[in-house]
């Protein structure tokens, strides 16, 4: 179209024209070629002034609809954004697409997020455009440990807002002297981050904080190698990216809090379902073991159903420590450590741990009935200990059980034992049937202990006395103040012992055992009762009181006492490993002994009877006191010693009469024995 500047229509098409050309949204070119034209063709004045003022305002309209089209195009990029960060919960997946859409929409040569680490300072977490590493220094990559208080992000941090700067490198505000706050803040300065912005060759950069609440957790950076100055629109795209960038930081707190709690409850349902079922474990064995003891279990069965329990060795001991039952066998245990942890467990009435040992009390309110002593090869858990404490309260449940039966039983038994003690005895038919009746058979060896306390009551003595009668299958009684136990066995020094022992600690004071046998027949428990008798009255003479013994362990003095005079029993304990060294090499260190105290004591002396050197003498004394042991010369051991030479002398020569006398006999040793 041809502008004819002559007249006024020619003005008029030229605005024609404008308008034609804002409706083709044609480019700003094409206005100014519209105005260079209107002027070739003469158009001047107030014509010309209205289509300039026309093109301007064409101008304003195109510029209006191109921010609306970026406008529009951030917002959907933004939406875009949003509906990209719901479709990851990748804290790195996120913060990449918002830094990657960052440096598309703005046109940026570098775009990265910083976050705040648990003592100030920041870190680089994501970035976008980072130049490779050709060279030393650090770049602006995920890990760059920035300063806090530095640079922008100082500024974002302080004010909570977008900061940025068109040539950062050259702005007086981000040097270390400078000031953003006029003089109330300087920017701190860091050297690593200083060195990456100039290895990037970061000149604008312009930041926006990433908010939680009213609290700056990282910022978002946009950078140009080149001096640029940002719009406000631009400005304000990188805030809105930044508010998303927050959200997914939220996002991925709250995911990873929620992923900690659902572990958490995971393990704490788990936990719940193994403590119920170690619970139900417990209950379940706690029942079994229980109903074995009322079904009249013994203490060997409950003992095996408790290690099965707990997967362990088990064993029962009596308040002195001495083995009631066991199930298994524990190598190498630490007695002293065991003995130490029993008197703790009873102190807190709980179980104690020593080393990889349990100890558990066995307690009847007060009363300690013994402890039970267990090793587990993969230990204990809470439930297992739990378990151990009802084990040994079914323990002492079945030990007062048997206290119970014995205490009512107690008036049979005790009359038995009397009858069988009586003087004279009663028919020894008719009590080996009662016997048997009881449980007791008497056709085994027995032997008789005596128990006189020292002092205090009696009552509780009794009572004890029944339990452990019945707990060893004996028989007890009392009679004129001393408590009477028949008990299994064949050794009746050891039986005293243990009595002794027992007692002593459950009464407080000193108790007086003496004891005697074995016995294998009803008619023979009168005569080992005479015998303790006169042992308990010999041990009262000789200041024994609150000891224990058996006619054995009083020497020559229980050979007087005993009934039966074990002439062979006394020497073979006196001198018999000196007997056997002769017999076995030949040699004549009894001979040597008479000699020695034939001569009162000089081995010289003996030498000259012997017809030996005095140093042969010497020897053989050394030999006799490694036989018969240190304590051989000392004047209980010696009268001892003489009496059992001169008794095997006299034992020699009735062999050699008899000998003399039986002419069909073959000559040869004495017998040992004889």
């Amino acid at each position: 179209m041809t502008v004819h500047g002559a007249d006024g229509a020619g003005g008029a098409d030229a605005l024609l024209r404008v308008l034609e050309l804002l409706a083709r949204q044609a480019p700003p070119a094409q206005f100014d070629t519209l105005l260079d034209e209107a002027r070739r063709t003469g158009l001047a004045g107030e014509e010309l002034h209205r289509l300039e003022r026309a093109v301007d305002l064409a101008g304003a309209v195109h510029a209006g609809r191109a921010r609306d089209t970026r406008r529009e195009a951030g917002l959907a990029a933004l939406t875009d954004t949003a509906r990209d960060l719901t479709l990851s919960y990748d804290l790195d997946s996120l913060l990449r697409v918002v830094t990657r859409r960052t440096r598309r929409l703005l046109g940026l040569d570098l775009a990265y997020v910083t976050l705040r680490g648990p003592h100030g300072a920041s870190y680089v977490h994501t970035s976008e455009g980072s130049r490779p590493a050709t060279g030393p220094g650090a770049r602006l990559t995920p890990g760059l440990r920035i300063a806090e208080g530095y640079g922008l992000g100082g500024a974002v941090q302080l004010h909570g807002g977008p900061v940025w700067t068109a040539d950062y490198l050259a702005d007086e505000r981000f040097a270390p002297s400078g000031s953003l706050d006029a003089g109330v803040h300087a920017p701190a300065f860091d050297e690593a981050a200083e060195s990456a912005l100039r290895a990037e060759g970061v000149h604008a950069i312009v930041a926006a904080p990433l908010r939680s609440g009213d609290t700056v957790v990282g910022a978002l950076y946009g950078a140009d190698r080149r001096v640029r100055h940002h719009t406000p629109e631009e400005i304000g795209l990188l805030a809105g990216l930044a508010d998303l960038a927050a959200l997914a930081v939220e996002k991925a707190g709250l995911l990873d809090r929620t992923r900690a709690e659902v572990s958490e409850l995971e393990r704490d349902s788990s936990r719940v379902r193994t403590s119920l079922a170690r619970m139900r474990h417990v209950s379940e064995a706690h029942g079994r073991i229980m109903n074995l003891v009322l079904a009249g279990g013994d203490l060997c069965n409950v003992a095996k159903a408790a290690a099965d329990a707990l997967d362990a060795t088990v064993l029962i001991r009596d308040p002195g420590g001495r083995p009631l039952a066991a199930a298994g066998d524990i190598p190498g245990l630490d007695e002293e450590a065991v003995a130490k942890a029993s008197l703790d467990a009873h102190a807190r009435r709980r179980p104690v741990l020593t080393d990889d040992t349990w100890v558990a009390p066995v307690i009847a309110g007060s009363e300690d009935l013994g402890g039970l002593v267990v090793r587990a090869a993969g230990g204990l858990t809470g439930e297992d200990e739990r378990l151990l404490e009802l084990a040994a309260q079914c323990v002492a449940f079945l030990l007062l059980m048997r206290r119970s039966t014995a205490v009512a039983e107690g008036p049979v038994r005790d009359e038995l034992l009397d009858d069988l003690i009586a003087d004279p005895p009663h028919a020894p038919q008719q009590i080996a049937q009662r016997a048997r009746r009881l449980g007791v058979d008497l056709g085994r060896p027995h032997v008789l202990v005596l128990a006189r306390p020292e002092g205090g009551e009696q009552g509780r003595a009794v009572v004890w006395a029944s339990s452990y009668a019945y707990r060893l299958s004996g028989l007890k009684t009392v009679q004129g103040g001393c408590i009477v136990l028949l008990l299994p066995g064949i050794d009746a020094s050891a039986a005293a012992k243990a009595v002794a022992a027992e007692l002593s600690p459950l009464l407080g004071h000193p108790v007086s055992v003496a004891a005697a046998g074995p016995a294998q027949s009803p008619d023979g428990v009168g005569r080992i009762h005479q015998e303790a008798h006169r042992c308990l009255d010999a041990m009262s003479a000789l200041g024994g009181t609150g000891s224990a013994a058996s006619a054995q362990d009083l020497g020559f003095l229980g050979l007087l006492l005993s009934d039966d005079n074990d002439v062979d029993g006394f020497v073979e304990s006196a001198i018999g490993p000196v007997l056997d060294y002769d017999a076995e090499r030949f040699t004549d260190l009894t001979h040597t002994l008479e000699a020695y105290f034939a001569s009162g004591g000089s081995p010289s002396a003996a030498a000259e009877a012997l017809h030996v050197h005095p140093n042969t003498v010497s020897r053989r004394l050394e030999r006799i006191g490694e036989l018969l042991g240190p304590e051989w010369q000392k004047p209980g051991q010696v009268l001892e010693v003489q009496l059992a030479l001169r008794l095997q002398r006299t034992r020699e020569v009735l062999a050699r009469g008899r000998t003399t006398a039986d002419p069909a006999r073959q000559p040869g040793p004495p017998e040992r024995g004889a």
